[in-house]
């Protein structure tokens, strides 16, 4: 699609004659480097490599069950959404008292109870296909920031390869469609910021870039319009997509400040203020949050959900805000009390959970989380009379236990050589960490660790890239650095095929069992 840039009074498209002209500087530093010509090997890469991750995911998906019942905290959302399903999309167990997330991810894995029925691969296969789509997503992600389809071949292999993303695709859970929302609007947001250098670097290319101080119109941004929109499914799964509003919205003001300051906009900060922040509000607060209340659509259009007629059961007086529809109200105050669920949802220090972690062992995976157990002889299969079968949210080590040394070289190449893709995979992974700092003593666990880790996954694949090295650098120098990834992957593979018992619930023996649990705290 040919770019339109706009002046104050008039529409803009580029030449066709100067499309073959050599870039300037300017330009040149505006596209960087292109995008790999291989578009149907990319695609053929890509295809391939998701329906691998698909049949993974899928492979023996109605197992583990507690008796044919979810287990952990499907026991929570797969039951909601069958009443959701009963009910035409709502919730109204007033008995319950536990409905405390938004709808989607649940209308979500109703749409997989309507299609299998009530039983382990009706509420997980919604979940499976997010996890499938999280591999296309990285993959095509991985080979945007490195421009190489190699690398995102690389990055479809880790996301594969990763415990915890290959279990919570396998539990009727919320966690995966976080992920999945947050990993496509990071994606939209990198296409927005390489359409607007692409817009920019015709400005330049036609020599009207400084016709205002502040730089040219960018049109309508499509791909900002669509991280929006991702960040509001995001939002109408669970709040914490708050953060990601907060996060991501920075990151384009950043983005779009460095592309007019690389066009040479003689006032970039002051341009991008006045001909982006607006718009930018728009697309990254407002569209998230028309979203969410998008979402509770079948909730506005009954009768007798929960809450739904919460102002008028209680007689809440409405004060300032009685020019608002009593639904909107009741929505208001329905979140209120789930917001305060959620802040006093502490554990309670003479009986805490068993498979609770705090936030700082997160990131190496230290304290994973036991969904379902079965020994002695309730679990058979192994070729002894006793055996286990275990499922357990852990992360693949080859890939966590590297999280903090690939934070610290990303935290150094973002300020030290202002390598913004690094900068941008950072936002990604702390919008999704940091947060739940600001409440040490709320109760947590490994599962909400989730939406990190096509983060780590892009963080190491960058560090691949650069261990890689480039074609440029000679024949022995790029061989290295191809045994290095080769091996590293290889590694990642194999620690993954060894976990494999225990992500999928498997029959082992206990002598397996215990060699599978390597450190004193996964025990």
């Amino acid at each position: 699609m040919t770019a339109l840039l706009t002046r104050d009074n008039e529409s803009v498209r580029p030449d066709p004659v100067d499309a073959l002209r050599p870039p300037n500087d300017r330009e040149a530093t505006l596209l960087g480097r292109g995008m790999p010509t291989d578009r149907l090997r990319g695609w053929i890469v890509t295809l391939v490599l998701t329906l691998i991750g698909g049949i993974v995911r899928i492979q023996n998906l109605g197992t583990p069950t507690d008796k044919g019942t979810p287990v952990f905290d499907e026991k929570h959302y797969v039951p909601q959404a069958w009443q959701m399903l009963r009910n035409g999309g709502y919730e109204d167990n007033y008995g319950y008292e536990l409905i405390v997330h938004p709808p989607l991810a649940k209308h979500l894995i109703a749409i997989g109870e309507w299609l299998f029925g009530y039983n382990a691969w009706g509420w997980r296969i919604m979940p499976a296909l997010a996890g499938t789509l999280i591999v296309l997503l990285t993959i095509r992600i991985a080979r945007r920031l490195t421009r190489s389809t190699l690398l995102g071949a690389v990055a479809g292999i880790l996301v594969i390869s990763d415990g915890v993303l290959h279990l919570q695709s396998r539990m009727g859970m919320l966690d995966i469609f976080i992920a999945l929302f947050v990993l496509a609007a990071f994606a939209c947001v990198l296409c927005d910021r390489d359409q607007v250098r692409r817009r920019l670097a015709v400005a330049v290319r036609e020599g009207w870039i400084n016709e205002s101080r502040f730089g040219p119109k960018l049109g309508f941004r499509w791909w900002r319009f669509a991280g929006g929109l991702m960040i509001g499914l995001t939002f109408g799964v669970k709040w914490s997509a708050l953060y990601y509003i907060a996060a991501f919205g920075l990151l384009t003001v950043f983005f779009d400040v460095a592309a007019r300051r690389a066009a040479g906009v003689q006032r970039p900060w002051a341009g991008t203020l006045r001909r982006d922040v607006l718009p930018a509000l728009w697309a990254i607060v407002v569209i998230p949050i028309l979203v969410y209340l998008a979402c509770y659509w079948a909730w506005f259009a009954s009768e007798t959900a929960t809450d739904r007629n919460y102002v008028a059961i209680k007689d809440i007086d409405p004060g300032f805000w009685a020019w608002m529809p009593p639904a909107l109200r009741s929505l208001g105050d329905y979140s209120m009390n789930v917001l305060d669920f959620h802040a006093n949802l502490v554990t309670p220090k003479d009986k805490p959970h068993p498979w609770e972690s705090k936030p700082w062992t997160w990131p190496m995976g230290l304290r994973p989380m036991l969904y379902a157990y079965a020994g002695g002889t309730e679990a058979t299969g192994c070729g002894e009379s006793t055996c286990v079968r275990a499922t357990m949210l852990i992360g693949t080590p080859a890939m966590w236990w590297l999280a903090l040394p690939m934070l610290g070289w990303s935290l150094w190449r973002s300020f030290f050589r202002a390598d913004w893709r690094y900068a941008a995979v950072l936002v990604g992974y702390f919008a999704g960490y940091l947060p739940w700092f600001t409440n040490l003593d709320r109760q947590m666990y490994y599962f909400y660790a989730t939406p990190l880790a096509p983060f780590l996954v892009l963080g190491l694949t960058l560090i691949l890239g650069q261990i890689l090295g480039s074609a440029k650098r000679g024949f022995e120098r790029r061989g290295t650095g191809l045994l290095v990834v080769a091996l590293y992957v290889g590694l990642v593979v194999a620690n993954f095929a060894w976990l494999w018992p225990i992500l999928n619930g498997n029959a082992i023996t206990n002598e397996h069992w215990n060699a599978e649990l390597w450190l004193p705290s996964w025990k």
